[in-house]
């Protein structure tokens, strides 16, 4: 009785069905209502993909200065280094996937050794696991927002550093640090924002928030297209009614 009521009244569970059932191949939600109630019905229905341990979000910030991508804004609080590992790889997919080559910063209060809190040693160890899955990856860390951004300042402290000229992936430490970064940033910049982008998920599924501009709408409805041709192959029809 209470699974049924909840299909009637939720629109989010009634498109996330929809997609399971093979009826729509894609959808966006999050206008009305918290991003985190949206994100337990698609998780639940739609299950992240085999290959991931977490699904996460992004967001792309178009500026003069040049594209960067924000994650995680929405979805783990509080990651461990594992979790960043993985949202290291689902991220730079959705990097190449605008056909750019992703520079990977792990961003952080502390730079290349200077703190020793427990957030810093998780941004390293992260960056440990990273390298150690793919030594070719273009990645460094932990470090301040400046120096990801800035090539010149990284080089004075850093000059050893694997990475070159400006980072257009930016990996935060927790959910607080990305959220702000994103609302700082389009605060106080006259950039362009596309987003949230969720990753991870076993379709194509995003959640936009309330104040979302019919601008970001239109253009992750487009995202959505490529997502959902990308991932076809991922949701079978279920046999069961539900």
């Amino acid at each position: 009785v209470m699974a049924r009521a909840l299909v009637r009244s939720e629109p989010t569970i009634i498109a996330a069905l929809m997609i399971k059932k093979g009826h729509a191949d894609g959808m966006i939600c999050g206008s009305v209502g918290t991003y985190f109630s949206h994100y337990k019905h698609i998780k639940s229905i739609l299950g992240v993909q085999p290959s991931v341990n977490q699904a996460a979000s992004i967001h792309l910030m178009i500026t003069p200065k040049g594209m960067v991508f924000i994650c995680d804004t929405n979805v783990t609080y509080d990651p461990t280094e594992e979790d960043i590992c993985n949202l290291v790889f689902l991220a730079a997919d959705v990097v190449r996937g605008f056909g750019i080559t992703p520079k990977v910063a792990l961003v952080s209060h502390s730079n290349f050794g200077s703190s020793k809190n427990s957030s810093a040693y998780k941004m390293r160890d992260a960056l440990t696991l990273i390298r150690r899955k793919n030594p070719d990856f273009e990645i460094e860390g932990e470090m301040h927002f400046d120096m990801a951004l800035n090539a010149d300042i990284r080089q004075k402290t850093f000059p050893n550093s694997c990475l070159n000229g400006q980072a257009n992936l930016l990996i935060m430490p927790n959910l607080d640090a990305a959220n702000i970064t994103l609302n700082a940033l389009k605060s106080l910049g006259d950039g362009q924002l596309v987003g949230p982008i969720l990753m991870g998920v076993q379709a194509s599924a995003h959640i936009i928030t309330p104040a979302t501009s019919v601008r970001n709408i239109v253009n992750l409805s487009a995202l959505a297209v490529v997502d959902a041709y990308i991932k076809k192959d991922n949701v079978k029809e279920e046999a069961d009614d539900v």
